[in-house]
């Protein structure tokens, strides 16, 4: 199982407007999220400078690549980019973030 951590962008004043829509995922998207290998996904805010980091696991074989090329996937970012930093494509500005400690 790989570990992913990256880190994300809020626009300030949508902290609560953020955790609303991510307490109301839509089934068919969380579906998806799992049916591409992603397990154990979270996602943390630093109220002082609003950045969003995410953690997730896949799992061998992932399918989460594709995951841009899905139509949930797309109408998902559409539903969220009023609210964060985002690419042309609508996608969010994701930074890939290095591991430097593990302890299991």
């Amino acid at each position: 199982m790989q570990r992913v951590a990256f880190k994300m962008q809020l626009k300030a004043g949508f902290e609560a407007e953020y955790r609303k829509r991510h307490d109301e995922i839509w089934p068919e998207l969380a579906r998806t999220l799992k049916e591409a290998g992603i397990s154990d996904y979270s996602i943390f805010l630093d109220p002082e400078t609003l950045v969003l980091f995410g953690v997730q696991k896949l799992s061998p074989g992932s399918t989460s690549e594709a995951l841009p090329g899905k139509a949930i996937m797309r109408k998902w970012w559409d539903y969220m980019k009023d609210l964060m930093e985002t690419n042309p494509d609508g996608s969010p500005v994701a930074k890939n973030l290095r591991e430097v400690f593990y302890l299991e």
